[in-house]
């Protein structure tokens, strides 16, 4: 990923961390190889799913059902410690014995409880053909009302290269300046439609959208309706390389060759 800084790379091999500094060369946004499928499904929430052939990953799962006992985590990215992002029943229910959590470094409690790993803005992490990058995620100041999701916490979004398939979970990131970092690099934008939380709603989703430059774009994190309203309102300042493509939650949709 092209980011701006110096990235301290996790490589995880056979249960072993390796950290080295390197700058982060660019890398090219490429459609899916080998005719593999990606499965994604959208939870509740900002929660995710994401399905290769041999890896199972969650994103802020939240409120889910006995029914995902069986669908057990690989790996678990934590946005926040927010209760509707880290959410403990939900992270039960996934658990088995080696799934990996992520989470910000600051939840040092929590991940203590999950023997997890801590990142901050810009930590990359390799799991074999699958890269994730922590990345920037954070509201403003509101009149008088101090951010809900303050810079200095380094809470984190997350991009997910799936063997060069990029997905981005913006959490309950704003549109902020750091978007421009993105631009190219992107598949598929997950980005709160909202509204709540401070987070980017109506045309800050489009101008968020329009500087990534994603070719897919799936609303999470949205109220009832919300998606109708913003289709119907704003879609048409999409891009019109930008595939918008809504799910109601606990859909899903599949991304092949």
């Amino acid at each position: 990923m092209a980011l701006s800084k110096i990235t301290r790379n996790i490589i995880i091999s056979l249960g072993v961390i390796f950290a080295v500094t390197a700058i982060v060369v660019p890398s090219v946004v490429v459609p899916l190889r080998n005719n593999s499928t990606i499965s994604f499904k959208l939870l509740y929430n900002a929660g995710v799913m994401i399905e290769t052939q041999d890896t199972r990953i969650y994103v802020d799962p939240y409120s889910l059902d006995y029914s995902y006992e069986d669908l057990d985590a690989d790996i678990i990215l934590i946005t926040h410690p927010h209760g509707d992002h880290y959410d403990p029943a939900s992270l039960n229910l996934l658990d088995k014995e080696d799934t990996i959590y992520i989470m910000p470094e600051n939840m040092t409690t929590e991940l203590s409880l999950r023997d997890g790993i801590g990142v901050n803005p810009g930590d990359e992490l390799e799991f074999g053909s699958i890269k994730i990058t922590a990345f920037y995620m954070y509201t403003l100041p509101v009149d008088i009302y101090p951010a809900s999701h303050p810079k200095a916490a380094n809470w984190t979004s997350y991009l997910i290269d799936v063997d060069g398939f990029t997905f981005f979970h913006a959490g309950d990131s704003k549109n902020i300046a750091e978007y421009s970092q993105l631009t190219g690099l992107v598949d598929v934008a997950l980005l709160p439609l909202g509204p709540g939380c401070q987070t980017m709603t109506d045309m800050e989703v489009v101008d968020a959208l329009n500087t990534i430059e994603g070719q897919y774009f799936i609303p999470i994190h949205y109220v009832w309706s919300a998606w109708q309203t913003f289709i119907a309102n704003y879609g048409s300042y999409v891009m019109s390389e930008c595939q918008i493509i809504h799910l109601e939650y606990w859909e899903s949709y599949e991304f092949e060759q």
